[in-house]
């Protein structure tokens, strides 16, 4: 799974899901590769795909290892090129947010989350850095 936190002005680009699952729920554009495309290209194709937005990958953010699921996420930080976004088959609803409204309670899943809660931790002290870690349910 790869996605992107577009940035714009201070404010992270959310969708809210319109499928399943974790229909209702608010993430980062994101979603499964396909064959024969790179990460960053897999980034920019779901940011489109479920905000109609265009981004500019900055750099590499988070990558968390899911082995219970046999899943990798991996979030780029990019920058979200113009405010020509909205709601797609994928996502109902698509919002900028400050920090200070983010939906904490509503976010889908919990790679979401924690991208997010590094991006606060970075955006604090100006300092961005790469993350990498396993979360293993057993």
């Amino acid at each position: 799974v790869v996605g992107a936190l577009c940035l714009r002005h201070g404010s992270i680009l959310m969708a809210k899901r319109n499928i399943n699952p974790r229909k209702g729920l608010w993430t980062l554009p994101a979603g499964f590769m396909e064959n024969a495309e790179t990460l960053q290209e897999g980034a920019i194709r779901e940011t489109f795909e479920e905000t109609g937005s265009k981004a500019e990958i900055i750099m590499p953010y988070t990558m968390f290892s899911l082995p219970h699921i046999n899943q990798v996420h991996m979030f780029y930080l990019a920058d979200l090129l113009d405010e020509n976004f909205g709601p797609t088959v994928e996502s109902s609803e698509v919002k900028l947010f400050q920090i200070d409204e983010i939906l904490w309670d509503e976010i889908a899943f919990p790679t979401v989350k924690k991208t997010l809660e590094y991006y606060i931790e970075d955006k604090e002290i100006n300092k961005f850095i790469f993350r990498e870690e396993d979360i293993k349910l057993w």
